[in-house]
């Protein structure tokens, strides 16, 4: 019998938590039997964790995962990763996740586990995991259509950074949130922490459980993907967003960056979904992960 292993997916709006929480599953000791595809290695901030270099774009962790980077399409990436397991090449994994960018409509990326003629015999769908800020969810679950379909597919949510909203604000959230999926459970994190294994069990997907609503957009995949073409993880409804990147050659004055930060934020804070950068701070010896939204900046952390 060929067998089937589950792939899940890590999804979430810009600056929900998604990289914080996907950090702590990575050291996980629990989840050591696990390959994890990321869209990029400096976005997570893995050198801390890192054991040895397998291959370009691919790394083993200090938790035994194999962690590697979607560089192109993702039915492609799962394969490639396959193949290597099969071969001996990497550790031989037991599961697969999958990290979504921010903008990402999640529906694509389960089509395609769902329906690829050649997928479909070595993977199965396992849980879909969703981070929801617990500041901002309310405010983008009306502007991002995108965050509505995260949130109402998910198996699990995942509301991030309690410690920052009200009890008023988080109650309002939590009844969105079941009335967009009642059946998904809700869970609460402070700095990604939560049990990886309550996260990624070995429950497989279970369409029949999903809404009416989530089940017609996945049939609408699946009519969409008859052309052949593999979904990349992209979000159709970003056309007005827009990012760019700040590169330094030289070590940055903390001082200085910090009051440019906190001015930039204060006037444009609203228009801002998400500031994130490894800085090279002057004095320090390890890098620096920074990461803010709209108008809140979370404390620094050394790698």
């Amino acid at each position: 019998m060929t067998e089937s292993l589950p792939v899940n997916v890590i999804t979430g709006f810009l600056g929900s938590g998604k990289t914080t929480l996907l950090r702590h599953l990575l050291a996980a000791p629990e989840l050591g039997d696990t390959a994890v595809l990321i869209n990029e290695f400096g976005d997570v901030g893995l050198d801390h964790l890192l054991v040895e270099t397998l291959d370009e774009g691919i790394v083993l962790l200090q938790s035994g995962c194999v962690c590697c980077t979607i560089r192109s399409d993702l039915s492609r990436a799962i394969l490639d990763l396959y193949s290597r397991r099969q071969r001996g090449l990497v550790p031989p994994f037991a599961r697969l996740a999958v990290e979504t960018t921010g903008l990402a409509d999640p529906t694509p990326i389960l089509a395609t586990i769902l329906h690829d003629p050649v997928l479909r015999h070595h993977f199965q769908v396992g849980n879909v995991v969703t981070t929801v800020d617990g500041v901002n969810g309310l405010a983008n679950l009306e502007e991002h259509p995108e965050t509505v379909k995260q949130a109402a597919i998910a198996d699990r949510l995942v509301v991030t950074k309690t410690d920052l909203a009200d009890a008023t604000t988080l109650s309002a959230l939590r009844c969105v949130l079941r009335g967009l999926n009642p059946a998904a459970p809700i869970f609460e994190a402070l700095q990604g922490n939560v049990d990886a294994d309550r996260l990624l069990g070995q429950e497989a997907w279970n369409e029949a459980t999903r809404t009416a609503e989530v089940r017609r957009w996945l049939a609408a995949e699946a009519a969409h993907s008859d052309d052949h073409e593999h979904p990349r993880d992209r979000s159709r409804h970003a056309r007005d967003i827009s990012a760019f990147c700040l590169i330094s050659d030289q070590p940055i004055e903390w001082a200085t960056f910090g009051i440019w930060l906190t001015l930039l934020l204060h006037r444009h804070g609203s228009n801002i979904l998400r500031v994130k950068g490894i800085l090279n701070i002057a004095g320090s010896h390890t890098p620096v992960l920074i990461q803010g939204v709209q108008h809140v900046v979370h404390k620094p952390s050394h790698l």
